[in-house]
């Protein structure tokens, strides 16, 4: 995932590949090259616990509302970067929860990814009406661009009466801008195979291992305490009050993170500097830091509204079975 890119605008393209190779289609058929002939077209490739994508959604779902009379066609490819983001009843599920109302190819294997040659998430490319694609955009960032970009395809289309002005919107949660003046902390992987920065004393140790979170952390250091067995691309809880602590900057803490089974939600609780996060709290805990594990996806568990500085956050697990996969900030 990248957080935050330059724009690209490219005039010379080939043209748009086809979707094929899509395991299924939400919200609407197949579709195909015909049925996308003369259409401005915008493909958004997404995977569903990313909130650098789920902070685009409001402007690519505010788009397709205001064109859609002008025949603007948005595609949104969903693309997995965890395994569990392959379960085609979770994406539905996810779709559904997110309000992700436009066409949704399921690129479980990469064949669409690797079609288009991408290399992120979100990713934003704007095909013409010739099917040409002519402008690309990863990470977040210049939504005027992209829009004005959309007017300007379908004025070249023909398309009368194209609507001016830019969308206004406002997400809340996990789709709210980040403070970008004030994020000091990166993405942070949990499992073995991509895990920076990790501080509990021996390093990580792939397989089971008891941990104890060190006493002191470095900015953006973070570690262990428990029982945990590390994987590639996740950490699993063996044993309650099993615990992860991360020394960040940043106004908000999200955490990619789910049961190891469905059937037994695990209740976690979150501090702050050793205290409850009160009016701190994100949407997906309450005042005093509880929430619950119930399904794999992105928990938003602090929005700070005071001074942004160093302070050390935690998690703790009340049962076994937490799997954790990363920390994003914003």
């Amino acid at each position: 995932m990248f957080d935050h890119l330059p724009i690209a605008a490219l005039h010379a393209e080939p043209a748009m590949p086809v979707f094929q190779g899509a395991v299924a289609w939400l919200n609407s058929k197949p579709l195909t090259a015909a049925d996308l002939r003369g259409k401005v077209v915008l493909v958004d490739f997404w995977t569903y616990s990313c909130v650098n994508w789920h902070r685009t959604l409001p402007y690519v779902r505010g788009w397709a509302e205001k064109y859609k009379q002008q025949g603007l066609v948005v595609v949104g490819v969903h693309t997995p970067e965890f395994g569990f983001e392959r379960d085609l009843d979770k994406i539905r599920e996810a779709s559904s929860q997110l309000q992700v109302g436009y066409p949704v190819a399921v690129d479980s294997n990469y064949a669409i990814w690797n079609a288009f040659g991408n290399s992120a998430w979100p990713a934003l490319y704007l095909i013409d009406a010739q099917g040409r694609i002519r402008h690309r955009h990863f990470g977040e960032g210049d939504y005027d661009g992209s829009e004005r970009m959309i007017q300007k395809l379908l004025a070249e289309a023909g398309v009368s009466g194209v609507p001016g002005g830019l969308v206004q919107v406002r997400g809340a949660g996990s789709q709210a801008q980040a403070d970008w003046s004030n994020l000091r902390s990166p993405e942070t992987y949990v499992g073995g195979d991509r895990a920076t920065n990790f501080s509990s004393a021996g390093g990580m140790k792939p397989g089971p291992a008891t941990y104890a979170a060190p006493d002191t952390l470095p900015l953006n250091g973070w570690g262990f305490s428990g029982k945990w067995t590390t994987a590639p691309e996740l950490a699993r809880l063996d044993e309650a009050q099993g615990r992860i602590v991360y020394r960040f900057h940043a106004r908000d803490v999200n955490l990619v993170m789910g049961p190891a089974a469905r059937a037994n939600p695990v209740s976690f609780r979150i501090r702050i500097d050793g205290k409850a996060p009160g009016a701190a709290r994100g949407s997906d805990v309450d005042p005093e830091g509880r929430g619950t594990l119930v399904e794999h996806r992105l928990y938003q568990l602090v929005r700070q509204t005071g001074p942004i500085a160093d302070r050390t956050f935690e998690i703790e697990f009340l049962a076994p079975g937490a799997e954790v996969f990363s920390f994003t900030f914003g």
